[in-house]
């Protein structure tokens, strides 16, 4: 277990219902899709991704998951990503799920 944090750092997360609108390959990434997300701003987020090993690009267009939105942004194989997919992961990383509202919800909806 990891340690506790306080109720009020919690809500400084920014967590959202996503759609996926596209899932690219990157050059020389073998693990790595770019990902256009909306989480209901005026504008698509770029995500980067370690899910392609688990994922065609095809099952992930459309699909709704949860985005971490205030994370801060990082440079991967030269893409900005504009946040974090968040999925629950097997110890060995042998299975990656992506975190999905249990209903499809409107992109931005607030997770709390």
């Amino acid at each position: 277990m990891t340690d506790t944090i306080p109720f009020d750092d919690w809500k400084k997360l920014d967590l959202r219902a996503g759609r996926i609108l596209s899932a690219d390959d990157i050059l020389n990434a073998d693990k790595l899709y770019r990902l256009e997300v909306d989480v209901g701003e005026e504008k698509p987020r770029i995500l980067v991704a370690g899910i392609k090993k688990h994922y065609t690009k095809d099952e992930l267009k459309g699909k709704t998951c949860v985005v971490f939105c205030n994370l801060e942004p990082r440079v991967m194989k030269g893409i900005k990503s504009e946040g974090m997919i968040l999925a629950a992961v097997s110890e060995d990383e042998s299975k990656i799920k992506l975190l999905k509202p249990e209903k499809d919800m409107d992109a931005g909806a607030r997770i709390r």
